[in-house]
């Protein structure tokens, strides 16, 4: 349930994986997520409900040395980035950044304050942090886009919060 202070407890991992469903079904015109949290905070674990919402059924492993994983999924393509080890903004030009960020894929980001200068404004900004043994999650917008999600993430969230299947 979304608390007054905006944030949605999330109690375990499968909590986390549900709300990442709940992102994919909401996501279905695609835009750029950007995923803020510490190591160890659930970012790669919601972008596996993401994947799994969109229909994907095999593993989902961080791109930390890639950078990137594309994903060609029953609800269209999904970019995981992953920009802990980028050594400069500069470096996703050479990767082709402005390709993936076609307007109707799915683009979830971690840590895109690394591609700054680079990457555009998110449509959603999410931000994870410790609660308890859990994780609390909240977000915002930065576009019309963005403000659709999150209309969308906030009128569902109790669904959400509680785990049920998406």
């Amino acid at each position: 349930m979304l608390r007054e202070d905006g944030r949605v407890a999330l109690p375990d991992e499968a909590a986390m994986v549900d709300f990442g469903m709940r992102l994919a079904a909401v996501a279905g015109e695609g835009g750029v997520v950007f995923l803020h949290g510490d190591l160890g905070m659930g970012k790669t674990t919601l972008c596996r409900g993401v994947l799994q919402g969109r229909g994907h059924r095999g593993a989902v492993k961080s791109p930390t040395y890639t950078l990137v994983e594309p994903y060609e999924t029953e609800g269209g393509k999904v970019y995981h980035f992953d920009l802990y080890r980028l050594g400069d903004p500069e470096e996703l030009e050479f990767l082709g950044i402005r390709d993936y960020l076609d307007g109707e894929a799915l683009c979830l980001i971690e840590w895109p304050e690394r591609g700054a200068g680079i990457l555009p404004s998110a449509d959603l900004e999410i931000e994870i942090g410790v609660e308890g043994q859990g994780r609390w999650l909240a977000w915002q917008y930065n576009t019309a886009k963005g403000r659709r999600l999150a209309d969308k993430l906030s009128s569902d969230d109790a669904s959400v919060a509680q785990g049920d299947e998406v």
